[in-house]
């Protein structure tokens, strides 16, 4: 419950003594602030994760030479190879090689299913190609077009297009992160609004007795903003310890992975000062929302 009127004015007596943290509010406004900043970190980790993978395969194209024998599939990758870089606008194709391509398979399919002529499953050759500026449709169809006439069986596909599935599935983890944030702000405010409220019918008495030496709705609003002020300020600052605490575990956590959208994902440096303003934020919407409550719940009630 919000602690009760501490000081009428700019100084003088306490009116009800009260310590520091000493009731639920503090701790209340502690979990919001901690759930609010771990939310909010998903949410820029993600945006940060898709913004940086777009922008690394934006122009980005796979050729696959689907050819089962590899002998013929050797030489249609060669002529792949060579077509593609006389292409206008590569900068850059890479043929990957068959080691890498092996060692991509290998925890699922065992060690012996491409290394010989005869494998069952045989591994299309793959050819990495960078262009100077994000895939289209023209430029996709021209590729495939020259390619098709030095290898039939090769198959070019932009790297972007089938990401856009985990792509488009990040960003309604993004929004639900962003939803999350703005729920946790409403539930704040709405503790906040109880507990002025609460306050308010406790301490009736107190306030009429301060209208009768002259003080006015204003005076008395300011008491309890400056007393939710500190709550929320305390709390916020052991929530925003905690929520750090849980960002630096999980992000350890996630590191081991060692996959390039979780990487990709890290925060930056105004990630971080996003979060710092938590806490402040959220004093900010506690005392603001006591101030309210109380001066309209004061011209009710007088």
């Amino acid at each position: 419950m919000l602690h009760g009127m501490r000081r009428f004015g700019g100084g003088g007596a306490e009116l009800i003594p009260q310590g520091r943290m000493s009731g639920p509010m503090p701790w209340v406004i502690a979990i919001m602030v901690a759930l609010t900043a771990i939310a909010l970190a998903a949410g820029l980790a993600l945006g940060n994760a898709v913004s940086a993978a777009r922008t690394e395969i934006e122009g980005g194209l796979t050729i696959q030479v689907l050819e089962p024998r590899i002998e013929l599939r050797q030489k249609e990758a060669a002529r792949v190879v060579e077509a593609v870089q006389r292409l206008e606008g590569v900068e850059a194709v890479r043929l990957v090689p068959q080691e890498e391509l092996d060692a991509l398979i290998e925890p699922w399919l065992g060690t012996d299913v491409t290394q010989s002529a005869d494998a069952e499953i045989p591994v299309p050759a793959l050819i990495d190609v960078r262009l100077d500026r994000p895939v289209d449709d023209a430029r996709l169809s021209a590729i495939r077009k020259a390619i098709r006439k030095v290898a039939p069986s090769a198959r070019a596909d932009a790297q972007s297009s089938w990401l856009k599935p985990v792509f488009d599935a990040m960003r309604s983890l993004q929004i639900v992160a962003i939803a999350l944030v703005a729920l946790l702000a409403l539930a704040l405010a709405s503790a906040v609004l109880l507990a002025a409220r609460s306050a308010l019918g406790a301490n009736r008495d107190v306030i009429e007795i301060v209208h009768l030496l002259g003080g006015t709705d204003r005076q008395v609003a300011r008491v309890f903003q400056r007393s939710i002020g500190y709550d929320a300020a305390g709390g916020g600052s052991v929530g925003l310890a905690l929520a750090l605490l849980a960002i630096l575990l999980l992000g350890r956590r996630f590191e081991g992975l060692g996959a390039g959208l979780v990487n990709n994902g890290a925060l930056v440096w105004s990630d971080w000062l996003i979060l710092a303003l938590v806490p402040f934020l959220a004093t900010l919407l506690a005392m603001v929302t006591a101030r309210l409550t109380v001066l309209h719940a004061l011209r009710k009630m007088l």
